[in-house]
C-alpha cells in the first residue's frame, strides 16, 4: 500500500462503476496479454472504451474479482461508491511559525477521518495494482462535478487559489509525511495535482546558478531559521548600560514585502517558484503571521500595493489588540505617478504616539535628478511610559521609511533621493538647541554595503563629483561601457533648496542675534577707505581720469576704526562636489557571517544574494575613530539589544531563493531591539544608590 487516499470527490454512482470497470478491465487484460504496462500509459482507457465488447468486460472483471479479491467478504466483492474525507485539524495559521519553533516541537499531522471503511478497503486494493498510477490519472480525466471539503479555518488562512483542474480534489496525500508542515504540504497538494512539466524551470539568463524545483521533503522550517542575536550581553554593551539603567525598549522591524502589482508585472523573476506560491491570498497569511510572531512596535513596510493596504494590511493591523499584540496606527504614503505600491509605518498605540508626520515626494518637475516616483516617511514619536512618569523623561524618536529607485545606472537620483530625505529628517529630528533627537531610518536603498551611498549615510560625508552614477549604489558594474554618466557638481540646483549639508535652506542655522546688519548706505562709504583710495599700480594712466585721488570725506573714521564683521562664515562654493549630514547614522547588522565566512543576503534577485535593506540609527562617534575612511561609532542614548540574524546566499539556494514556500516576499525581513535611556528613572537609581 502506497499509503494515499482520495479527497473528497463525489461522483454519480452510474459513472463512478463505469470508471472502476475500465480501470479494472485494462488492468487485468495488460495481464492476461502478458503485456508490459508501461507501453500503455498514454490512451489506452480511450482505446479501450472504443474497442471493447461489453461482455468481455463483464467476464475479465467477474475473474478479477475472483482471483484478486477471493478471500474478502461478500460485501466486498463489488466495488461501491465511497468516499474518504481528509480533516486537517491543526490550523493553516500556524503554519510559518515553524520558522521560529524548534523541530522537535512540530506536531502538526493531518488525521485522516475514514468514511464507508468497506469501501476504503477496496480502494486501498485497488491502490495496491501495479498500473495503479495510471489508473488514478485516467480516472481523473473523466468529466465530473467535484466538491472538495476541508475542515478548519483560521481568521488569516491561506486560500490556494482554484484552477481549472479536471478533478479539483484528486490531489494524494502522502499520511508518511504526517509531521510536514501544513503549509508545505497544501502547496505540494496543488502543486502534484498539475501536470509535471517535462523539464524543470530554471533562470533565463546565462552564467548564474541555475534553480531547480526542490524534492518534497526538504525542512524549509530548518534551511531557514534565523538565530535572535543578544547584543545587550555583549562587553561594548555592559560597559554603558549599568545594571540599574531603566531602557525603554522597543523592536522596529523593516520588511519590503512584494507588491502583487510587481509580481505579476515581472514573472521572468519568478520562474523557480511555483504559481501558487506567488498568489496573494497564499503571501499575505504567511507574511502577517510572520509579522505577529516578531511582535514588532514600529513596522516600517516597503512595496505596500495600495489597494491591499486600504482593504486588508491597515484593518488587520488595527484590529490585532487580543493578548500580546496591541493595536496599531498605521500611516500609508503611495509612490506618486501611476504607481499602486508605497511605503507604510505603523507602530503600537500603547507604546508611541505621534507628534508629528511629514511624507516625502522625490518628484519635481523638471529636474532630471529627481524624475522618479518614489517616497518616503517621516515621524516623530513620543514614547510612552508607565503612569506616573513624565514623558519627558524619555527623548522623542525620529522613525523614517523610504524606497529608493532601484535603476542601477541612476546613482545620482538615489543619491539625491537619500538627500532629500535626510533633509526632511533634519527638520523633523532637530532640537531647539540645534542637536538630534534619535532617528531610525529604515527601507531598501537599493545599494549594497560599502557603495558610495552606503558610505555617505554611516560616515556623513561623500565626494563624488566625476563620479560614475552606476558606481553609487554598486548593485552592478558597468565600467566595461564606452559611455556612462557621471555625476557633476552641483548634484542638483539652488532652486530645490536643499544645500549641500542636506539641511533645506530655510532652516539653516539661523545668524547670531548680535550680528550687525549693514545697510546699502553704509556699504557705500567704503568707496573712500584707504585701499579704494589707492591707485592700482597696472592700471593704465590717463590724466585726468586715473591720476585723480578721491577725498576722504570729513565724516569719514580712521582706518583703525572700520568696523569688522564679527562672525565671518566661510563662503562654501556650491559646486565644491562633497554633500555632508550631521546626523551620525550606523547599521544596525555588520553585514557579515563570521561564523559562515560570507555575507549576510537580505534579497536574490535572479538568484544571486544581495544587502540592500537597512536599519540605521544614531549613534555617537568615536574620538579619532576612523578606520581607512570609516567612521566608527559607539551607542549613545539609544542603544543596540539585539538584532535577529540574516542568512547567506548559500542557506537559501536551498530553500530554492526567495520567494518560497515559507517566505512569502523576495526580501528578508529585518529587526531589531532598541533600548532609550529614561533620564529621571535613572537620576532616582543614582540618588538611591548614593543613600545606599
Amino acid at each position: 500500500m502506497i499509503g494515499t487516499v482520495l479527497c473528497y470527490v463525489l461522483l454519480p454512482a452510474a459513472r463512478l462503476l463505469r470508471a472502476l470497470r475500465d480501470a479494472f478491465f485494462t488492468c487485468r487484460k495488460n495481464v492476461l496479454l502478458e503485456k508490459n504496462v508501461s507501453t500503455q500509459i498514454e490512451g489506452v482507457f480511450a482505446a479501450t472504451r472504443g474497442r471493447s465488447v461489453p461482455e468481455e468486460q463483464e467476464a475479465l472483471l467477474h475473474q478479477w474479482l475472483e482471483e484478486g479479491a477471493g478471500n474478502s467478504p461478500a460485501s466486498e466483492s463489488a466495488p461501491a461508491v465511497g468516499k474518504v474525507s481528509v480533516t486537517f485539524t491543526s490550523d493553516w495559521l500556524e503554519g510559518s511559525e515553524l520558522l521560529m519553533t524548534s523541530l522537535s516541537d512540530l506536531n502538526l499531522a493531518p488525521e485522516v477521518t475514514q468514511c464507508a471503511g468497506q469501501q476504503l478497503i477496496e480502494l486501498h486494493a485497488l491502490a495496491t495494482s501495479e498500473p495503479q498510477d495510471h489508473a488514478m490519472t485516467e480516472l481523473a480525466k473523466l468529466p465530473t462535478e467535484e466538491t472538495v471539503a476541508v475542515a478548519g479555518s483560521a481568521p488569516w488562512e491561506a486560500v490556494l487559489p482554484q484552477k481549472d483542474y479536471q478533478v479539483a480534489g484528486c490531489a494524494t496525500i502522502n499520511v508518511d509525511l504526517q509531521n510536514e508542515d501544513p503549509a508545505v504540504l497544501a502547496w505540494r497538494s496543488v502543486r502534484d495535482a498539475e501536470t509535471v512539466p517535462a523539464e524543470p524551470r530554471v533562470w533565463p539568463i546565462q552564467d548564474t546558478i541555475q534553480f531547480c524545483p526542490l524534492p518534497t521533503e526538504v525542512p524549509y522550517h530548518d534551511i531557514l531559521w534565523r538565530d535572535w542575536e543578544d547584543l545587550s550581553v555583549q562587553p561594548c554593551v555592559l560597559e554603558q548600560v549599568s545594571e540599574n539603567t531603566p531602557l525603554f525598549e522597543f523592536r522596529v522591524m523593516s520588511y519590503n514585502i512584494l507588491a502583487q502589482d510587481l509580481v505579476d508585472q515581472g514573472h521572468d523573476l519568478y520562474l523557480h517558484c511555483h504559481p501558487d506560491i506567488l498568489n496573494w491570498n497564499y503571501r499575505l497569511p504567511n507574511l502577517l503571521q510572520e509579522i505577529q510572531h516578531w511582535d514588532p512596535d514600529v513596522l516600517c513596510l516597503q512595496e505596500v500595493q495600495e489597494s491591499h493596504y486600504w482593504e486588508q494590511l491597515e484593518p488587520t493591523f488595527k484590529e490585532m489588540g487580543d493578548g500580546f499584540f496591541a493595536g496599531f496606527a498605521c500611516f500609508y504614503k503611495r509612490r506618486t505617478g501611476t504607481k499602486t505600491d508605497g511605503c507604510a509605518v505603523c507602530y503600537k498605540h500603547s507604546r508611541f504616539q505621534l507628534i508629528s508626520l511629514s511624507p516625502v515626494e522625490y518628484f519635481r518637475p523638471g529636474l532630471d535628478v529627481l524624475n522618479r516616483d518614489n517616497v518616503g516617511l517621516v515621524l516623530l514619536l513620543q514614547p510612552l511610559l508607565p503612569e506616573g512618569l513624565d514623558l519627558k523623561a524619555v527623548s522623542p524618536l525620529c522613525v523614517a521609511n523610504t524606497h529608493v529607485l532601484f535603476n542601477p545606472r541612476r546613482g545620482d537620483i538615489k543619491l539625491a533621493q537619500v538627500a532629500l530625505l535626510l533633509a526632511e529628517i533634519d527638520k523633523i529630528a532637530k532640537t531647539t538647541e540645534g542637536s538630534y533627537y534619535p532617528v531610525i531610518l529604515c527601507g531598501d536603498l537599493n545599494s549594497v554595503p560599502d557603495s558610495p551611498l552606503y558610505k555617505f549615510i554611516r560616515n556623513g560625508e561623500l565626494s563624488y563629483h566625476g563620479m560614475p552614477a552606476w558606481k553609487v549604489s554598486g548593485q552592478e558594474d558597468f565600467s566595461q561601457q564606452l559611455y556612462s554618466r557621471k555625476l557633476l557638481a552641483p548634484l542638483w540646483p539652488s532652486s530645490l533648496g536643499v544645500t549641500d549639508n542636506c539641511q533645506y535652506v530655510t532652516l539653516c542655522q539661523p545668524k547670531k542675534l548680535d550680528r550687525r546688519k549693514y545697510s546699502r548706505n553704509f556699504l557705500l562709504q567704503f568707496r573712500f577707505c584707504h585701499i579704494a583710495c589707492e591707485r592700482p599700480p597696472h592700471l593704465v594712466l590717463l590724466e585726468g581720469v586715473t591720476d585723480a585721488k578721491p577725498d576722504h570725506p570729513a565724516h569719514w573714521p580712521k582706518p583703525s576704526a572700520v568696523v569688522k564683521d564679527p562672525d565671518p562664515e566661510p563662503f562654501v562654493p556650491r559646486s565644491s562636489g562633497v554633500i555632508q549630514h550631521g546626523l551620525n547614522l550606523t547599521s544596525v547588522y555588520s553585514h557579515f557571517l563570521p561564523q559562515r565566512g560570507r555575507p549576510e543576503v537580505t534579497t536574490m534577485p535572479m538568484g544571486l544574494g544581495a544587502t540592500v535593506d537597512y536599519i540605521f540609527y544614531s549613534a555617537e562617534p568615536v574620538e579619532n575613530g576612523n578606520r581607512g575612511g570609516r567612521r566608527l561609532y559607539r551607542d549613545g542614548a539609544l542603544k543596540l539589544l539585539g538584532r535577529l540574524s540574516l542568512l547567506s546566499e548559500d542557506v537559501l539556494l536551498l530553500a530554492n531563493g526567495l520567494p518560497n514556500p515559507f517566505c512569502s516576499s523576495d526580501h528578508l525581513c529585518l529587526l531589531a531591539s532598541f533600548g532609550l535611556e529614561i533620564s529621571s528613572l535613572r537620576e532616582d537609581f543614582a540618588d538611591t544608590e548614593k543613600e545606599t
